[in-house]
């Protein structure tokens, strides 16, 4: 015999006007960078743009599905499904580095960063596009070419770029964990200023 569980259809109306409904959403696709890799989430610097957003009455959702480890190849085979569930306003994307820390063809960056901008557009979003440096130790070639992608695609598709999201302590060791390749929590902050200005930017185009 099935047992049947009924819920009263009061209690779930009251349930489903109970969730958040935001004007609008971010959705950010990204590496360990952005999904706060060695800390607590809520230090990472995509909490604290939370946070921000929340401070002075931004009414944004914030959908961080930022992967550790991820190259624009693994964000470009996410990318579809998420946005057909989010449907986001803005893709933030961060994404690269581990791409040129693994000696991938710039040439296929570049395409798979193209292919993510296309998509998201496609589906009615903004798109903000965050670049990384790599070690020189990599060569002057591979380092400039791994660049150059970032301004190609910006370019090629009209999206404001932001060049190096850890521009601002990328020297300073003190700020980076054990590794020399993750921000620590001290550095979250420095990031988001940095990345704020951008997002700012877009904020502002709404409200206009």
């Amino acid at each position: 015999m099935k047992t049947q569980w009924k819920t009263p259809f009061g209690a779930v109306l009251l349930w489903l006007l109970a969730l958040p409904v935001y004007a609008q959403s971010m959705l950010i696709v990204g590496d360990s960078i952005s999904a706060a890799f060695g800390l607590e989430i809520e230090q990472g610097w995509v909490s604290l743009l939370e946070q921000r957003l929340e401070a002075e009455n931004h009414d944004v959702e914030v959908i961080n599905a930022s992967v550790s480890g991820d190259t624009t190849a693994g964000g470009l085979a996410r990318l579809a499904p998420l946005l057909e569930r989010h449907t986001p306003d803005l893709v933030i994307i961060e994404l690269g580095g581990n791409d040129g820390l693994r000696g991938m063809p710039p040439g296929n960056m570049q395409q798979n960063l193209s292919s993510m901008v296309e998509q998201s557009q496609a589906a009615g979003a903004d798109v903000l596009l965050f670049g990384m440096e790599i070690p020189p130790n990599y060569g002057v070639r591979y380092t400039d070419a791994f660049r150059q992608v970032f301004v190609d695609v910006s370019e090629t598709h009209d999206i404001p770029l932001l060049p190096f999201l850890l521009e601002p302590f990328a020297e300073d060791a003190g700020l980076m964990q054990d590794d020399g390749i993750h921000p620590t929590a001290e550095a979250q902050p420095l990031i988001l200023d940095h990345a704020w200005p951008l997002i700012a930017a877009w904020l502002d185009e709404q409200e206009d």
